[in-house]
């Protein structure tokens, strides 16, 4: 009889608790929140990745929001800062340029919470958490992707030679882990494939300069270019439409920009890693001073094909598909770049 109420009660205690409500937010819960770029929005890639996660924030926990853009205009890094902190609990911030001025706010300013995005930055109170994102997951399978429509010639206006390109913003250690995985990837199906790479020398709104870069990569027999400069990313698709040929999109699903000739686009899910953090900032289990790696398994990156028109056929789809399960799965294990 005692094993039998004991077991009755027990069963109780996990009915009860299955019954009770989800964590909600509580009145402590950070309302205001500030999104600081150190560019400017309307790239259609990373910057308004994040601006779509700070919308749903705003809408799923009734906060009060602000987008500050330094435009890439050094004089406005450190007034955005200060502004961002003193209208903000909670700063998600993408702060190329400007670490220094960063990890100085965050050491002052020691009860806000502050995200850095795409990069690690760690001040010495220890207090900012970082997202670092592993984008040679994704940039390898930009690169498989590329193989596949530059050795593939009964693909549309595909030549003989097995040349692919990308027009990157700039160099640096995240763009050089861009490319160096790209190129891993195309090699990986195709040891002769060549890989060339133009540099816009740090503009990334300039949609001119990127077509015109990818004109260059097109006139070298290059069947395909990725492009990894936000806005000016914008020319390298305009490119491949007016040649006829094949470019890879970057940050957002940009496929359907220029239909038909955007064989794929490898994202970088920035407004989801703001939702899945803020989650936690409002159920009370953000801890600060992490430093937060998210590859594919964490959907923080991808490669993604769904489009009006596909340039790559299924099969070659599915052959990608099937690698980036290999990835998650931890089958195949992809080589992060070291500067």
């Amino acid at each position: 009889m005692k094993t039998q109420l004991i077991s009755l009660l027990a069963a109780l205690a996990v009915l009860l608790t299955a019954c009770q409500p989800a964590a909600t937010p509580t009145a402590q819960t950070p309302k205001r929140v500030v999104y600081l770029i150190n560019g400017a929005l309307g790239d259609n890639a990373f910057y308004d990745s994040g601006k779509l996660g700070l919308d749903n924030i705003a809408k799923q926990y009734g906060l009060e929001t602000r987008v500050i853009e330094a435009n890439f205009d050094a004089a406005k890094y450190e007034p955005g800062l200060q502004a961002a902190v003193e209208f903000a609990d909670v700063v998600f911030v993408i702060s190329y340029g400007f670490e220094d001025q960063l990890k100085a706010i965050a050491d002052a300013n020691p009860n806000k919470i502050i995200v850095n995005l795409d990069t690690v930055v760690q001040n010495s109170g220890n207090t900012i958490t970082s997202v670092d994102y592993i984008e040679e997951e994704a940039a390898y399978l930009a690169g498989v992707t590329a193989a596949l429509v530059t050795t593939d010639t009964s693909i549309k206006n595909v030549n003989a030679d097995k040349v692919i390109g990308a027009v990157a913003g700039d160099i640096d250690p995240v763009i050089s882990a861009f490319t160096f995985a790209y190129e891993n990837g195309a090699k990986s199906i195709d040891a002769d494939i060549q890989v060339e790479v133009r540099s816009l020398g740090g503009v990334w709104d300039d949609p001119a300069k990127g077509k015109e870069a990818a004109l260059q990569l097109y006139d070298q027999k290059a069947d395909v270019v990725f492009q990894i400069a936000a806005a000016s990313g914008m020319g390298v698709l305009q490119a491949a439409k007016e040649r006829g040929l094949y470019a890879i999109g970057v940050d957002t699903n940009q496929n359907d920009i220029e239909p038909g000739f955007v064989a794929g686009s490898m994202v970088k899910n920035v407004g989801d890693s703001i939702e899945r953090i803020y989650a936690t900032i409002a159920d009370g289990t953000y801890k600060p001073g992490q430093v937060l790696e998210y590859g594919l398994a964490q959907n923080g990156v991808d490669m993604v094909f769904e489009a009006q028109i596909k340039v790559l056929p299924q099969a070659s789809i599915d052959r990608v598909l099937a690698i980036r399960k290999d990835i998650i799965d931890g089958k195949l294990k992809i080589e992060r770049y070291a500067p």
